[in-house]
């Protein structure tokens, strides 16, 4: 009897090792909370589990949100051959060698095999080639999982053979009934203030909020209602959901962009501080900035690219986290300053004749004529020193002599631009008079 009782007593204990988050992990796909798009219904991936037939798919979606679930749910319910296989831990020579014998099969038996490649955005461009003939004929059935968008990850061919779907960050309520569950299993009496703040702390993770339950759980096992100041104090700084050189880092960048065109500062603040907190490379955010103070708020402030450069100036002096300050201020004057992007469309106009043209060569009267034999060939000749003539102007044709003049920058109404603008009338007045 005592010996059953250790059998016992062992299984429990090796349980209690797994993680919370894998002890949880749903069994069916009626469990899955979160994707009610994805799985109700008559959705496409409920068909493919109904009818156990299925088409190359890849599970798109943030952390924690249940892409690996599915599959291990797909590997349960099908009477396919399923081959699971992690782009971090496995290398590309096992995959073709199971592809090579999945291919085999197929030929032999007639059914096609699901081989499910966690991270597959790990595999590189040529690597994810190597798929594409066994998928194109049948043998393999890829699904595919990423935490990044397919788009930039996954070569077009493969794209192209798999439909796409679309996993969701996980609601709070959701987390909180999957943190409900993690209560139950680790027996520890349920605190809804507790629950909702975990829940908060996962940031649409639930892989995420169970950890940090796991962190809290002794502590909750001696103060089951604590403050949620004490937990916060365990669990310290969380990790911020920021991935730099990934699409999360060119969304916040554009979500910062787009506060400050839209004179939004407090929440250009709040989109600076998400990438300085989640660890950004601050060199490239100034920089972003000092393009910024050019292409939107332009010569309506022309004040800000100066304002631009000291906080360049001011982050390559003092470093981090001082410097935050500067980046602050920066932030703020731009998101306040009159917009105008009239010098950017100015130069992309120009642009386009500059390319257009040129085979174009320059006036001879604006040449410069550094020796004797130039001033022969006439370089420089009847050019107009504009200094000796009355309010410093004297209109010349600067365009190349086959090109007509042409208006590339037109004032906008705002800032400083409505100075330039009644200058431009100015010497465009002067210029009639002559």
């Amino acid at each position: 009897m005592s010996h059953q009782s250790d059998i016992f007593e062992g299984k429990a204990a090796a349980e209690r090792k797994v993680p919370l988050a894998e002890r949880l992990r749903p069994n069916s796909i009626d469990e899955v909370l979160g994707q009610h798009k994805l799985i109700d219904g008559n959705s496409i991936l409920r068909q493919m589990l109904t009818t156990d037939e299925y088409r190359s798919f890849i599970l798109w979606g943030p952390p924690g949100t249940g892409k690996t679930t599915i599959a291990r749910i797909i590997e349960k319910s099908t009477k396919l051959r399923f081959i699971q296989f992690s782009a971090v831990l496995t290398g590309i020579n096992d995959v073709k060698a199971a592809m090579k014998d999945a291919d085999y099969s197929h030929r032999m038996q007639g059914q096609p095999t699901l081989i499910f490649i966690d991270e597959i955005h790990r595999f590189n461009k040529s690597q994810q080639d190597a798929f594409l003939p066994y998928v194109e004929s049948g043998a393999v059935v890829l699904i595919g999982a990423t935490t990044e968008n397919p788009s930039f990850e996954v070569i077009p061919a493969l794209l192209s053979r798999c439909h796409v779907f679309v996993l969701q960050m996980l609601k709070e309520e959701d987390l909180e009934a999957i943190l409900r569950r993690g209560f139950e299993a680790l027996e520890l009496e349920l605190d809804e203030n507790v629950c909702g703040w975990l829940a908060r702390q996962g940031g649409g993770d639930a892989r995420r909020a169970l950890n940090y339950l796991e962190l809290v759980e002794s502590f909750l096992k001696d103060n089951p209602h604590p403050q949620i100041e004490q937990l916060a104090a365990i669990l310290e700084k969380k990790t911020m959901f920021y991935d730099k050189g990934r699409e999360e880092h060119f969304n916040l960048i554009s979500a910062l962009h787009k506060s400050l065109r839209g004179s939004d500062p407090q929440a250009a603040l709040y989109w600076l501080a998400r990438m300085l907190e989640g660890g950004e490379d601050p060199r490239y955010i100034v920089r972003r900035l000092i393009r910024f103070a050019s292409e939107d708020v332009g010569l309506a402030d022309p004040h800000a690219l100066g304002v631009a450069i000291a906080a360049k100036d001011a982050l390559l002096f003092i470093g981090m986290p001082e410097a935050a300050a500067a980046l602050s201020q920066l932030v703020i004057y731009l998101a306040t300053a009159p917009k105008s992007n009239t010098a950017d469309s100015a130069y992309f106009q120009a642009a386009q004749d500059a390319r257009r043209t040129s085979h174009y060569g320059v006036p001879l009267h604006i040449r410069n004529a550094p020796t004797q034999l130039m001033k022969d060939l006439d370089y420089g000749k009847g050019y107009q020193y504009d200094h000796d003539h009355k309010n410093r102007y004297s209109y010349q044709k600067y365009f190349p002599d086959a090109m007509d003049e042409k208006t590339y920058y037109t004032p906008g109404e705002y800032g400083f631009e409505k100075e330039i603008a009644k200058r431009l009338e100015w010497w465009k007045k002067l210029r009639d008079e002559e």
